[in-house]
């Protein structure tokens, strides 16, 4: 037996009791991870204009479920413990034990998977985010096309909110148009020689939208003209720290998702450890029960294990019960050939006994 331990009456009750309380402590680390997932989804649907896939909300969404899955399972292992000191009602959970293992070590296994795939992902998210941003901001003047209409309001709040400008900085407004037709007077002689001297006929400034400008510098916000020395007192494009937020979008949001998901990993790992407690002090408790009720004595000494046999011995018995039910589930070649002989041999018998006799 591996890491056999000797229980006697009291120290099982103590054993049930103590897992009681870290079972339902089990449940409500369920409910934080189910919190913890929703608030992640809740935060990546806000800003999935500027997402161009959605490969991250795999994290969400196997801590939902797994939230959800462990609420389930820790709860059922309260309930193993307040039956294990009745020997009437113990005897049910016998067979459906086995399946509550195998599921709370899946949940084990699907933690473990988030905290890898939090780290995995960032490239991809931030891949997402760049092309994300990039037709954002191309798409910021389209106020009056269906389906686009919000974007602008979109990305100032982002903006604004993550203190950011751009994609990669505030010069990534330069390269496009940012500014809708319907607000340009293109009677202006300005306007006409900014677009004649456009190939693409677009209107490009060397400006950038109002939600780029920080509150905490003393200089009044400059949006407009920003490489031109000349168009301002005092200001030279070179050597002068802008007023604007220098951070672009992409970094600022990859960021902070990532550290949403990073902090996440010590709480996945202390969740983690505390489901193994409850599976360990399960099987311990399973095993000392049954043995003080196959000694038909339920107030007796009795002992518990984790595994009945060494590591290696159970892995060989695992194994050779998964090849003997793959090879029932097998056709036998030499076995289907005897079958058809057999049968054909039945059938010849059939005939000659269901044929006539001969004419006398």
């Amino acid at each position: 037996m591996l890491l056999k331990m000797k229980f006697s009456q009291q120290r099982r009750v103590r054993l049930a009791q103590g897992l009681w309380l870290l079972s339902w402590l089990a449940v409500m680390c369920g409910a934080f991870i189910f919190c913890l997932g929703v608030y992640l989804k809740i935060e990546l649907l806000r800003r999935a204009e500027v997402m161009e896939n959605t490969e991250i909300h795999v994290v969400p969404n196997i801590l939902l479920m797994v939230g959800l899955a462990s609420i389930g399972t820790n709860w059922i292992a309260s309930r193993v413990c307040q039956d294990s000191l009745d020997a009437s009602r113990f005897p049910r959970w016998k067979v459906l034990l086995l399946a509550w293992f195998a599921v709370a070590a899946l949940l084990c296994c699907l933690l473990v998977t988030v905290v890898a795939l939090s780290y995995a992902l960032q490239g991809r998210l931030e891949e997402s985010l760049k092309i994300g941003l990039r037709n954002g901001i191309r798409f910021y003047k389209d106020t009056d096309v269906p389906g686009r209409c919000f974007q602008k309001e979109t990305i100032d709040r982002l903006q604004m909110e993550f203190r950011c400008c751009g994609n990669n900085n505030y010069k990534d407004w330069f390269e496009v148009q940012w500014v809708s037709n319907r607000y340009l007077d293109f009677t202006s002689k300005d306007v006409k020689d900014r677009i004649r001297s456009n190939v693409d006929g677009r209107y490009l400034l060397d400006g950038v939208p109002f939600s780029c400008c920080n509150p905490a510098s003393p200089r009044p916000c400059l949006q407009n003209q920003l490489t031109d020395n000349r168009a301002h007192y005092n200001y030279e494009y070179q050597s002068e720290e802008l007023n604007l937020y220098s951070r672009g979008c992409r970094q600022a949001l990859t960021d902070y998702y990532m550290g949403l998901m990073n902090s996440t990993g010590p709480g996945v790992l202390s969740v983690i450890l505390i489901q193994v407690s409850v599976i360990l002090s399960v099987r311990y408790l399973q095993t000392a029960v049954e043995g003080a009720m196959a000694l038909e004595n339920p107030e007796g000494e009795s002992v518990g294990y984790l595994l009945e046999k060494g590591l290696k011995e159970t892995f060989e018995d695992l194994k050779s019960k998964i090849l003997d039910t793959l090879k029932f589930a097998q056709v036998d070649p030499a076995t289907a050939e005897a079958s058809e002989a057999e049968a054909e041999k039945t059938v010849n018998v059939a005939e000659k006994t269901a044929s006539p006799p001969p004419p006398s």
